[in-house]
């Protein structure tokens, strides 16, 4: 009975924290791209003195400071419009001080992310393999919505990805560790090889060097097996919504489309039926 109790409310305890967690990543996603375009542009301008004067540091921006705050007025975000989705409905998807629109996709995100942390918990129960699929899921949230935002998959979050799979796979705690370090070499060179490959072929480059880092974090979580399946169902849905949010849009389907959430979403399903999957595909 202590089980069964134990198993119920783990997913609801791992929901609530998912709702934090998503607010959390949606700081995570306007500011990063932010941080390293102020970093970027910092060193270029020291680069560009010539007289070796220092320059004057940047204001501080990161995760943490400063405080969240309206984009039109600069009211500053109180607690009581911070909580996950509630304040959102509270304040009717406006701010309290200008009565500015806030962005749907800010509860979006929180939701999306505490019903993915939800499943998670009720698929795995308690075990050390419940805390690996958390950090996975929420980091591929994350990447997701910067690709879609900026065409960028940040190296703190895809190299970070591929450690943390690696030190996970230490104990099998998903595969082997072999497979996990093929899985991480192989996933990079399959994309290497068919960027460099379009590339010659058209003089165009068809994808970033941020998929093959993320490819290569999802092999090193899921092992070099999940690899094919993983390339084919991003490559399936990447094909089906781009055809459908091109015509519905009227835009050309020769518009680049970022790869990097076909990718993330392919090794969620993965990660909740990779074996599944596997032997449904490339039955034997």
């Amino acid at each position: 009975m202590l089980m069964e109790v134990s198993h119920l409310s783990l997913p609801v305890i791992v929901g609530l924290l998912g709702l934090c967690i998503g607010s959390f990543l949606n700081v995570v996603i306007h500011r990063l791209p932010l941080m390293m375009e102020q970093d970027f542009r910092h060193e270029c301008a020291c680069l560009d003195l010539d007289d070796g004067t220092p320059l004057p540091a940047p204001p501080r921006y990161n995760l943490m400071v400063p405080r969240s705050a309206c984009p039109k007025c600069g009211h500053q975000i109180s607690a009581l419009e911070n909580i996950p989705v509630l304040s959102w409905l509270w304040l009717r998807g406006r701010c309290r001080s200008c009565n500015a629109p806030i962005s749907a996709r800010y509860p979006l995100v929180e939701l999306i992310t505490a019903c993915a942390s939800t499943l998670l918990a009720w698929h795995l129960g308690p075990q050390p393999a419940l805390l690996g699929s958390l950090l996975f899921v929420w980091i591929l949230i994350a990447l997701t919505l910067i690709d879609l935002d900026c065409f960028l998959l940040p190296d703190s979050l895809t190299l970070g990805l591929l450690w943390i799979g690696l030190l996970f796979n230490l104990s099998d705690t998903y595969t082997s560790l072999s497979s996990a370090v093929i899985g991480a070499v192989a996933g990079y060179l399959l994309l290497w090889s068919v960027y460099w490959a379009f590339r010659l072929a058209t003089g165009k480059e068809g994808m970033g060097f941020g998929d093959f880092k993320l490819l290569a974090a999802l092999g090193a979580w899921l092992g070099w097996q999940s690899l094919p399946s993983i390339l084919l169902i991003a490559s399936l849905s990447g094909a089906v919504i781009g055809i459908i949010t091109a015509l519905g849009k009227g835009r050309s389907l020769s518009k680049p489309i970022p790869f990097g959430p076909y990718l993330a979403l392919a090794g969620i399903i993965t990660m909740f039926a990779g074996p599944q999957i596997q032997q449904l595909v490339f039955p034997i």
